[in-house]
């Protein structure tokens, strides 16, 4: 069993849906340390019971990049570019520290992370394989 990831930022950005209108909705989001969880608003900004308990993960080892940021009319815009070349369309007000940029540095942590646990892993088994290092040259 793992332990909940922790929780790095929580609060409003609006999604942009990818309907053939292309409204803006707001999603309560939840910045881990394993990607980006968006929960639906059912109406209003209140807290708990508005919010769905059911919610679409955007997981930092599918996701690519974060670009296209924009400033207009006091909010930032920007798009989250999955592996796959979906990309994500998303807007927040421009005040603080904005979501784009927590969103850009958690990913680039997680793919670091992932980079040294690859390296790690392949290091163990070159040593494995029965490499002392005595005999190699300098």
């Amino acid at each position: 069993m793992s332990l909940p990831a922790k929780v790095m930022r929580d609060g409003l950005l609006e999604k942009r849906s990818s309907g053939l209108l292309q409204l803006w909705k707001k999603k309560r989001c939840v910045l881990t340390e394993e990607g980006l969880r968006l929960h639906n608003c059912k109406g209003g900004d209140a807290p708990s019971p508005a919010w769905s308990s059911k919610a679409k993960e955007l997981r930092f080892e599918r996701m690519a990049t974060v670009d296209c940021v924009e400033y207009k009319r006091g909010l930032v815009y920007f798009t989250v570019v999955m592996a796959t070349g979906k990309e994500i369309d998303f807007r927040c007000p421009q005040d603080g520290t904005a979501w784009n940029a927590e969103i850009a540095l958690a990913l680039v942590r997680f793919k670091n992370l992932q980079a040294v646990q690859t390296g790690r892993k392949r290091h163990l088994s070159s040593s494995h394989l029965g490499s002392t290092g005595e005999d190699e040259e300098l």
